[in-house]
């Protein structure tokens, strides 16, 4: 009978987990930056004539994107985000954009938490493996993090590619499943949140999450094959230096 291992099943259940996690960490950390990041709001509004379709200028479209934002990080409730349109201060959005965007701060949340646990899985693996193994699990901990960052790409090369071919499909397939109401489904005539947010600008962010998630694989495979080919050099100058060098010919 074999002897029990625990370092050996500690890292098949790691090796099962770690990959996923780390994919789902770099997509959630892609999607919590975008979500934040008010420049790509006022690109976004910029890009797709937001002022003039709305009559807010850019500086209270740059007000609604903060408050927008601010909700999403608050406990506070309803949304409120009041503008000047068309010369009238008001607020801009109705009471069922207002409840819809309930469902969708529940939805933010959910990402922070899902991308927060998966980082609290990483950073316990890290832990557990010099723990149980010191330095020599930098080599296992590299080979990890290079399957992650070509799970991940792997992973967004198939979603872009559908992105591109299929992105309202995809999206409206995305609210189906997100949503256990129908309170999405608003005018483009007179609902200021697809005014404001229309599907190109969707499609934008979407690519901006992938390509800050791509970054990041691309950063793990590199410092990982990087720390991979170092640790393999080392190695070969090790059994060098073990291996007993040739007496010079003529000894006795």
């Amino acid at each position: 009978m074999d002897r029990f291992d625990p370092w050996r099943r500690y890292r098949a259940v790691m090796g099962v987990l770690f990959v996923p996690a780390v994919v789902i960490f770099l997509v959630a950390a892609g999607v919590t930056w975008a979500l934040n990041d008010l420049g790509l709001y006022d690109r976004g509004f910029e890009k797709y004539g937001i002022s003039r379709a709305t009559g807010i200028a850019p500086a209270g479209l740059h007000g609604a994107g903060a408050a927008i934002r601010g909700y999403f990080n608050s406990p506070d409730e309803p949304l409120v985000v009041r503008a000047v349109v068309y010369g009238e201060e008001r607020e801009i959005f109705s009471e069922k954009e207002i409840h819809h965007m309930r469902d969708v701060k529940g939805l933010v949340r959910g990402v922070y938490l899902v991308g927060s646990g998966a980082l609290v899985y990483i950073l316990g693996v890290l832990i557990g493996g010099f723990a149980g193994a010191g330095a020599s699990f930098t080599r296992d901990l590299a080979r990890l993090l290079l399957w992650s960052g070509g799970a991940t790409l792997a992973a967004l090369v198939v979603f872009g590619a559908a992105a591109a071919i299929a992105f309202p499909w995809l999206f409206w397939i995305f609210h189906l499943v997100s949503f256990s109401n129908e309170l999405w489904l608003l005018d483009p005539r007179s609902d200021y949140l697809l005014i404001m947010f229309p599907l190109g600008f969707w499609f934008d962010a979407t690519m901006r999450v992938a390509a800050t998630a791509a970054a990041g694989a691309g950063a793990l495979i590199a410092g990982s094959a990087v720390t991979l080919v170092l640790l393999r050099r080392r190695d070969v100058a090790s059994v060098g230096e073990t291996l007993p060098r040739e007496s010079p010919a003529g000894d006795g």
